[in-house]
């Protein structure tokens, strides 16, 4: 209990701005869909204006634990125990009580949703659901689950007769659901709960952060429109599927055909059975076999298969690729890519033994659950398309990296697929610098049997030392960290090598001029702190000293 005159951190659901009292387009300016604005009342939305509903609405930026309502949602894993934001706020502000009450639970699945008391918080319930993890290739699974949720979550509150609800975005980033995508599930939904079931629920809080708050607001409008301007407006802007009357996703195909009361007949059905009668045809076998679900038709599966086999020539192909790559390409140009050119996960260097640029990919400097993976994928093609004009190779380090730095093989293959023809043909190496065997492991079986055309462009690399047999030590930049843990590496394994024979001081005399040249203060201090631990006692990895400097003055 908060003492006496203090402020109570707990929010109260009834102080908070409903969605029809937030402001939608402001009417002097000038909208870009005021033709569809004059659009007369024979346009009619799946999600018309009401007032009503829209009273019932509304979007909070903060946490959904500190809401007073009736109830608040928690999203977890099956356990129900996991760690993210959400459920260790709700945790924290609940007590030890909730952890010894979710164990009596014994988990809940995917698309489920279980329900127990609030505790210290300031809601009398909590409603515990497990959003589903998302792969491209199980998209309508993963849609159905994160629609059931939803769905369950809202079903509870009716049964208990909740008067509020405090919804969270059930979808977390850790489970990989785009965030625009999920969004538009938890909106639709929700409208048509409360469409047929909601009469009893005076409140739906939806609480986000700020990074959720702009989906929220960019497309709260397709949904509950607040006003018949508005509802014309946001009209051409919903997605094809705005699933069934319920808000379920809906996939055609595997809808069955069934006709609304199929004993009953029509006027002109009747009239042909009389017919038939009169005619001494009438078997007693009424409409039997006249519907269209009933017709024979071919082997559906042959047909579907057939569809498939059906090949566009080459050419054909090639066009449709480049129209989709293209496009890509226009978005990435227009897209504000600041923040992933800040991690500096990818860049330009210099070039190889042969003459070809070389980029650099750091993968530590790549929080895949911090980051929109799209954004990434726009990066790329944006940084790429002027370099795969001509050859180039690609230097990969995996030093140091973690889970959250592992990119999925669903982003990968979505990439190769993506990317120009000239991505492919024009790079000639790719160098996995300080593989794990899980690297390796999962290397082999992406390039066999995903991506085979990259397989033998695939190279291991142990040590920065094998890297410097294919790329030059001035020709790239290595970050610091990469560097400590070579020279660990190698340290470990054998004793410090002599740094005085005549073959490195006469390497070092023709590095020096070339590093005062080329290199920044910060950069010599780095190189040549490697270089005190770069030879061998019997002198430079890449062979004879005379015929590297011979080379190496071309190159530099």
């Amino acid at each position: 209990m908060d003492p006496l005159g203090a402020r109570s951190q707990f929010v109260e659901v009834q102080n908070l701005p409903t969605w029809d009292q937030c402001d939608g387009e402001e009417e002097g300016e000038a909208s870009p869909r005021d033709e569809v604005d004059r659009l007369d009342g024979s346009c009619l939305s799946p999600f018309p204006f009401r007032e009503d509903i829209n009273r019932k609405i509304v979007l909070f930026k903060g946490d959904v634990a500190l809401l007073n309502c009736t109830a608040i949602v928690n999203t977890s894993n099956e356990t129900l125990m996991d760690k993210n934001p959400i459920s260790d706020s709700i945790h924290t502000h609940a007590g030890p009580e909730l952890r010894d009450e979710l164990f009596k639970l014994k988990g809940c699945r995917t698309g489920e949703a279980k329900m127990t008391e609030g505790f210290r918080l300031a809601a009398r319930f909590i409603v515990h659901t497990v959003g589903p993890k998302y792969k491209a290739r199980y998209r309508t699974a993963a849609e159905s689950s994160l629609y059931s949720c939803y769905r369950n979550v809202l079903q509870l509150a009716k049964e208990h007769a909740m008067v509020s609800v405090g919804v969270c975005v059930i979808s977390t980033a850790k489970r990989g659901y785009p965030p625009e995508e999920a969004t538009h599930i938890a909106l639709r939904t929700v409208r048509r709960f409360l469409e047929n079931h909601g009469e009893n629920i005076e409140t739906v809080v939806f609480a986000v952060s700020d990074v959720e708050e702009a989906v929220y607001r960019k497309l709260l409008p397709l949904y509950y429109p607040r006003s018949r301007a508005e509802e014309l407006s946001s009209l051409p802007l919903l997605p094809a599927d705005v699933g069934n009357r319920e808000g379920e996703p809906v996939v055609p195909e595997r809808q069955i055909r069934i006709t609304e009361k199929p004993g009953r007949l029509g006027d002109h059905e009747e009239t042909d059975l009389d017919d038939r009668e009169g005619s001494g045809l009438g078997l007693g076998l009424g409409p039997v076999g006249s519907h269209a679900f009933a017709r024979m038709e071919g082997d559906v599966d042959k047909q579907r298969k057939q569809v498939l086999q059906r090949q566009l020539s080459e050419a054909a192909q090639h066009k449709q690729h480049e129209r989709n790559y293209n496009r890509w390409l226009f978005k990435a140009r227009a897209e504000d890519l600041s923040d992933i050119a800040a991690l500096k996960a990818l860049y330009q260097t210099g070039v190889d033994m042969c003459g070809r640029t070389v980029m650099v990919v750091v993968g530590r400097n790549i929080p895949v659950m911090q980051i929109d993976m799209e954004k990434a994928l726009l990066y790329f093609i944006h940084v790429m398309d002027h370099i795969t004009v001509k050859e180039y190779v690609m230097v990969y380090f995996h030093t140091l990296t973690g889970e959250h730095n592992h990119l999925d093989t669903d982003f990968l293959k979505k990439l190769y697929d993506i990317v120009d023809a000239k991505f492919k043909k024009n790079l000639c190496a790719f160098y996995f610098v300080h593989p794990t065997f899980r690297s390796k492991v999962s290397t082999w079986f992406f390039t066999t049997f995903s991506v085979p055309g990259m397989k033998e462009k695939v190279h291991h690399v142990e040590t920065l030392q094998q890297l410097f047999r294919c790329i030059l030590p001035e020709q790239i930049d290595i970050p610091p960290f990469v560097l400590e843990y070579d020279t660990r590496v190698r340290l470990r394994g054998g004793a410090p090598p002599n740094l005085h024979t005549p073959l490195t001081t006469k390497l070092s005399s023709f590095l020096a001029p070339k590093l005062r040249e080329n290199r920044t203060c910060a950069q010599k201090v780095v190189w040549l702190r490697y270089c005190e631990h770069a030879f061998t006692p019997t002198g430079p990895v890449w062979g004879n000293v005379d015929e590297w400097c011979v080379g190496g003055v071309g190159v530099i």
